[in-house]
């Protein structure tokens, strides 16, 4: 399942995650809990959803359905982030979380004054968190190698930490569980077709855990699946940051 946000331009958000689930082999679903007006340059507009109709689809899931695993991508507020919250504590599953916080054309998709809220409701419900390096450095405070990033969000409430290796000098996933570090090298392409690539990630991830496989391999396998959904990416599309593309559409035609 994933809980998070409409891209309209189908690059990112739920989009990204239920094709990355499918990629994956899993049935995806979604709960929604806002929509953007959004493209490859810009969100131009942002629409947040009633909690209670949050709750209205997290009930009608997991009721009927199940959950094996859950991922967390844009939660915009702090009343969004806390109603997540509230009912994942009440319904345990594995959670991957994405603290997504600016999109790939630098608008800001998460509140200031939800950050707290985002650390200290969220984070210990989680089974990792994934923040890309510009994420890990606002959430730890401070610039740094990505060990000691980990270590940071570590001590701020997460079990596990993947700080993602697509910004920066060195293309490695860096992982954190507590007691491990653990470097995972990513093959990184020069295309311009990065839109939705951490949520392919985490989408991945999660999907991985929900069949079951432990931490480390699920995260080796987000890993090699964010890699190639850049390398099959969409640069044709738009006018900014095409979409990745997880399931090589081209490449099926």
């Amino acid at each position: 399942m994933t809980i998070a946000t409409s891209d309209s331009g189908g690059g990112a958000g739920i989009q990204a995650d239920l094709k990355a689930f499918a990629a994956a082999g899993c049935h995806g679903m979604s709960v929604l809990v806002a929509l953007t007006s959004q493209n490859t340059t810009a969100v131009t507009g942002v629409h947040t959803l009633p909690p209670e109709f949050v709750r209205a689809q997290l009930d009608a899931v997991f009721a009927d359905i199940g959950v094996d695993a859950a991922k967390t991508g844009m939660l915009f507020s702090r009343e969004l982030i806390a109603t997540v919250a509230d009912y994942l504590a009440a319904h345990p599953v594995a959670l991957v979380v994405d603290p997504v916080m600016i999109a790939s054309s630098g608008a800001k998709l998460l509140r200031d004054d939800a950050v707290d809220t985002l650390v200290t409701r969220l984070f210990p419900l989680a089974t990792v968190v994934t923040p890309n390096l510009k994420e890990a450095e606002a959430l730890a405070g401070s610039s740094g190698p990505r060990r000691e990033l980990a270590e940071r969000i570590h001590e701020l409430g997460a079990p596990a930490v993947i700080v993602t290796g697509g910004h920066g000098e060195e293309a490695i996933d860096h992982l954190f569980d507590g007691a491990r570090h653990v470097e995972i090298p990513v093959q990184r392409y020069d295309v311009r077709a990065t839109h939705g690539a951490g949520c392919t990630h985490s989408a991945t991830l999660a999907a991985q855990l929900a069949r079951g496989r432990p931490l480390e391999e699920a995260a080796r396998a987000a890993a090699r699946a964010a890699s190639e959904a850049v390398r099959h990416g969409l640069v044709e599309l738009g006018a900014g940051e095409g979409p990745v593309d997880v399931l090589n559409v081209k490449g099926a035609a």
